[in-house]
């Protein structure tokens, strides 16, 4: 029975294109877990939309009954350049007022966002000059942005990963797959620990409006350059130490995000991910390409050979026949060596 399944043709060409197959199966997973999140957003956060709506529909109703001398169309025409003015990141409200989005400390925060493609949307550039500038400055900075971070986490993760899994491995003899295992979640726990759960701690406290699990989701948000830009740090009224404030949080995304590429790239490298890695793509092998490329070599210069082989007999073909007179001998026919062989 067995050989009669694996003599099915189509037994045979589902194993003879597996990596295809797989890949197709890959991209389906992907688009079934995109309309998965779609609808879940959808059923948990349209309620609340509608009920906000119903909210602020309300509001204003009542602000046009206690006001009789503001017509409804003035008042929109208010609205609607308040909260254009807010899509800049400039608001009307005596809380936030007094917050300057573009001194120094606030553009290097503008800046880090930029160049790691988190992008919060809360702060953007007003002018023509200022959006020109931002492509400009964005088409040359991420590109280098990514050169810099993979050579920082290239030169990082020697020293935190392969060595220290090389050590102990070596040292001890554990095998090196079961060390470099839990090595990646020891390093995923302190990670999490140190860039999540310690920074919510602290944001949840600096920041008054924030709970702890507002404070992890900025967190994670923001590591991940997700950026959704709902909730932005040193933005209240009154920030204590705000330019220092800011210039913390530069400096915690820019590491947060080397840890974060770091963590990622000791994960990549277990056995377990690369097996299934292979199981949608090929990887490429050095000694294979060379051993197709010598290949290749040898049946170019073999037709070559064959051409050249060709046109030598089509010449030989083409040449006239020549009849070749023998040559005279002059030794033996010449009168001087028969005057000789008289002689002696």
């Amino acid at each position: 029975m067995l050989q009669a399944l694996v003599a099915n043709p189509c037994v045979r060409l589902l194993d003879r294109n597996r990596q295809a197959w797989s890949f197709t199966f890959l991209v389906l997973g992907y688009l079934f877990y995109l309309v998965f999140g779609a609808v879940v957003f959808s059923s948990v956060e349209l309620p609340h939309e509608d009920l906000l709506r119903r909210d602020l529909f309300e509001l204003k109703r009542r602000f046009l009954q206690e006001n009789e001398c503001l017509s409804e169309e003035r008042l929109e025409q208010f609205l609607a350049r308040v909260l254009k003015g807010s899509s800049y990141g400039v608001s009307v409200l005596n809380n936030v007022s007094g917050n300057w989005n573009w001194d120094f400390t606030s553009a290097l925060f503008f800046a880090s966002t930029v160049l790691s493609t988190t992008g919060y949307g809360h702060t953007v550039p007003l002018s023509d000059g200022g959006k020109t500038f931002c492509i400009i400055y964005s088409v040359i900075g991420i590109p280098f942005t990514l050169l810099f971070l993979t050579a920082l986490v290239e030169l990082i993760i020697v020293y935190v990963t392969r060595r220290p899994v090389l050590y102990i491995h070596s040292r001890w003899g554990f095998p090196k797959q079961a060390v470099a295992r839990i090595h990646a979640v020891i390093l995923g726990f302190i990670t999490v620990l140190f860039f999540f759960f310690i920074p919510a701690a602290t944001f949840s406290v600096l920041e008054e409006d924030w709970n702890f699990l507002e404070s992890f989701y900025f967190c994670f948000i923001s590591l991940s350059t997700i950026g959704l830009g709902d909730y932005v740090p040193a933005e209240g009224q009154n920030q204590k130490y705000r330019k220092l404030y800011k210039l913390g949080i530069t400096c915690y995304l820019l590491i947060g995000l080397t840890v974060m590429l770091v963590v990622l790239e000791t994960f990549c490298e277990l056995q377990e991910l690369k097996t299934i890695r292979k199981m949608f793509y090929r990887e490429s092998n050095k000694d294979e390409e060379q051993e197709d490329i010598m290949q290749h070599d040898q049946l170019a210069f073999a037709s070559i050979s064959d051409q050249v082989s060709s046109l030598r007999e089509d010449l030989k073909l083409n040449e006239p026949f020549v009849t070749l007179q023998p040559a005279p001998n002059y030794f033996f026919d010449s009168p001087i060596s028969h005057e000789q062989k008289d002689n002696m």
